[in-house]
């Protein structure tokens, strides 16, 4: 993971988006963070339906199943 870029984290149930901003042994951090209901095309345009979350947010690294750069 490279932190300062904008990236996209699949888990268990929820699909989430925004700049890493830390990682640590247990977390991961997102900056202007955003829980994606709805992706539309996953590599283009914005995402169908994302809501803004308080940031920064923490996502717990057992819980990531992918994750990638967000799309432009």
């Amino acid at each position: 993971m490279v932190v300062g870029e904008s990236i996209v984290v699949f888990c268990g149930v929820y699909i989430y988006t925004g700049v890493l901003c830390g990682v640590n042994d247990d977390h991961i951090e997102l900056e202007s963070p955003k829980l994606v209901y709805d992706t539309g095309s996953l590599t283009k345009g914005d995402w169908r339906d994302a809501q803004d979350l308080p940031s920064p947010w923490r996502i717990q690294k057992a819980g990531i199943e992918s994750w990638g750069p967000a799309k432009c």
